[in-house]
């Protein structure tokens, strides 16, 4: 693993926490359960479900390694508060191409694009950081530089 620190929101750390938790008390027990049971079903060389079942339990395994070794690297950023410029944890609209999107700064293991929550570690999340209303940035993307304006700082 790596000696990167990484920054999470409180939200974002409680998030992780949560998930770590469920994976230990509840998947992995059904897991291991679900394995032993598929043991009994005799000839384990061509048994699917004896296989399936250890699929699964190492995954859960790795996730849960994982899921620790970020906590124990993570740091709880201090969420901005101010409305003045672009921090991590803060909401920010923007106008792109004559629309508007909200976005939510956060750490790199929070980000979800589907939910527009973009990592500060981002093309658009280090372009922002710091923008105060009214500033552009530009962000290289796949399709070419993209013009953002802020608009509002929540």
């Amino acid at each position: 693993m790596t000696n990167h620190i990484v920054q999470l929101t409180i939200d974002g750390r409680k998030e992780l926490e949560k998930e770590l938790d469920e994976l230990r008390t509840v998947k992995r027990p059904q897991s291991v359960k679900r394995l032993q049971t598929a043991r009994e079903f005799g000839d384990l060389s061509e048994n699917a479900e004896y296989h399936d079942a250890r699929e699964e339990l190492n995954f859960i395994d790795g996730r849960i390694e994982e899921l620790e070794d970020i906590l124990s690297r993570s740091k709880v950023v201090k969420t901005t508060t101010s409305k003045n410029s672009v921090g991590i944890g803060c909401k920010v609209t923007v106008a792109v191409n004559g629309s508007s999107h909200i976005f939510h700064i956060v750490g790199e293991w929070e980000a979800n694009p589907m939910e527009k929550k973009i990592s500060h570690d981002s093309p658009l999340g280090k372009a922002l950081l710091g923008k105060k209303v009214g500033d552009k940035v530009e962000v290289e993307a796949p399709a070419g530089k993209i013009l953002y304006t802020v608009k509002k700082i929540h």
